[in-house]
């Protein structure tokens, strides 16, 4: 029986006074009305942005294994006159390391064996390892004193892209598809990429909790665009079955789900019916994103040779460029391989030589096509690395294990104040000084930046009104902002 059509007395002598009757009586209203905003696959909810944003997109780059900030990013000169000398009891202060090194007679000191410089004219120290992103660092705001809760990968990559360590939680993209939609009608609000990695080392597993809707309706899920064979499985017609054809399919079918619809009232089904109309339209759009012919060839060689290489870092990230020019809210690329605990030097090259270079590149292509003032990047791990060796230390070959205490990450465009570094490690970069950064801090302010107010971006989910930057009080770092 459709609830819009029964009478006060049926209605309670139904439900029993049941609140979850009333809710299925009201929602369903609530979705007719929205009916007519069908022809926009990807709306935004009702009030959003709460304010008027400074970035229309993200681009978030995960370096998946956690890259150390000691040789990258956080400059510690004085370090080389502790050459393995033991971390003192002072700096470690009692607190839990992992069960790699815990096992250790000693904790060595291991002083990054790569030069840095500053550069720019913020004078930012970048390590020799990444000289095409030193090049921007006047639009890059560095943050040094990141920390988080895990200590282990797989809760820490959840708790980076989702806000807590509990799986099941909706990651960071599918929260911005969720509250701000898309401009694009051909594409998913979220894109994913998982480049291959250039260091030939093992590397953690990628879950797809970390680009999943969670408890969100699943159209906010992340899309994963593969890099051998079709870009997305199932969305291509089989043999024999032509557009005509499918597009006579979807009409029919389309007109069988409104039916069901206005009988009862699903909002789901409204999803049902975008989400095809969206696997239609990819069938066309996605091609059109992938084909890199047309792009100039000054563009391409600032991406480097990789480019034209399915699956690269490169390719995945002129991609990005190419999706957020489209409309498109989200896209994330998740780069595996830094995981280090062992000949780091050697690993730690080819993970830079995969990513420098498009990095700098994605940042110039945006910026020239007008699109860095509107799109936020940001890049990061889940972690950072400890100052001491794990395992055999020399001046040439070193490991480090998992540090959770303080990492760096960077944001630039998209209303950021470039050339700044926020917060300040100690002398062994391995406790914050001053201005600590907590991983939903960055969230709140990524949220922010996009127009929303972290704290009033909730879902009602098993009785809690949950939000990507958990119930603890969360701050918008201010001092980012342009």
């Amino acid at each position: 029986m459709n609830p819009l059509e029964l009478t006060r007395r049926q209605f309670f002598g139904t439900s029993g006074l049941r609140l979850g009757g009333l809710a299925t009586a009201l929602l369903a209203r609530s979705a007719k009305s929205q009916a007519a905003e069908v022809a926009r696959i990807h709306p935004p909810l009702l009030g959003f942005p709460h304010h008027v944003p400074k970035a229309k997109a993200v681009i978030y780059l995960h370096l998946n294994g956690a890259p150390s900030q000691l040789d990258t990013w956080d400059h510690k000169p004085k370090l080389i006159e502790q050459f393995n000398k033991d971390l003192p009891d002072s700096i470690r202060k009692g607190q839990r390391i992992t069960t790699m090194t815990s096992g250790q007679t000693r904790l060595p000191v291991a002083p990054t064996m790569f030069k840095f410089a500053q550069h720019g004219k913020c004078g930012t120290w970048v390590s020799e390892l990444l000289p095409h992103t030193a090049k921007w660092v006047d639009d890059i705001a560095l943050v040094k004193t990141v920390h988080t809760n895990a200590i282990n990968h797989d809760p820490a990559c959840t708790f980076v892209m989702t806000g807590s360590e509990t799986p099941g939680k909706p990651s960071i993209g599918s929260w911005l598809s969720y509250g701000l939609g898309s401009e694009s009608n051909d594409l998913p609000a979220f894109v994913v990429f998982t480049p291959y990695w250039s260091s030939g080392a093992a590397a953690q597993a990628l879950f797809s909790r970390m680009w999943a809707n969670g408890f969100l309706p699943g159209k906010y899920s992340g899309v994963a665009l593969r890099s051998v064979g079709d870009p997305v499985l199932y969305v291509q017609n089989p043999d024999g079955v032509s557009a005509e054809n499918r597009r006579e399919m979807l009409d029919t079918l389309g007109t069988l789900n409104k039916k069901t619809f206005d009988k009862y009232g699903d909002p789901e089904t409204l999803t049902r019916i975008s989400q095809y109309e969206m696997a239609y339209r990819m069938q066309t759009s996605v091609p059109d994103l992938t084909d890199l012919s047309k792009e100039p060839a000054k563009t391409l060689e600032l991406y480097g040779p990789e480019v034209k290489k399915p699956g690269s870092f490169a390719a995945s990230a002129i991609l990005a460029r190419r999706l957020v020019e489209r409309g498109v809210r989200a896209v994330q690329i998740l780069h595996r391989g830094w995981d280090q605990h062992g000949n780091l030097p050697r690993d730690i090259k080819s993970q830079c030589y995969d990513t420098d270079q498009p990095t700098a590149a994605l940042l110039a292509d945006l910026k020239q096509k007008g699109l860095l003032d509107s799109t936020l990047v940001v890049c990061g791990g889940e972690f950072g690395r400890t100052v001491y060796s794990q395992g055999g230390l020399s001046k040439t070959n070193y490991g480090r294990d998992h540090h959770p205490r303080n990492f760096c990450m960077w944001l630039a465009g998209g209303g950021i104040k470039g050339g700044q570094v926020y917060g300040e490690t100690d002398d062994y970069s391995y406790n914050v000084a001053e201005k600590p950064a907590h991983v939903n801090d960055i969230n709140a302010t990524v949220l922010h930046l996009m127009g929303i107010d972290h704290a009033k971006f909730a879902y009602k989910f098993q009785g809690l009104d949950q939000r990507l930057t958990g119930v603890e009080e969360q701050h918008v770092i201010k001092d980012l902002i342009a």
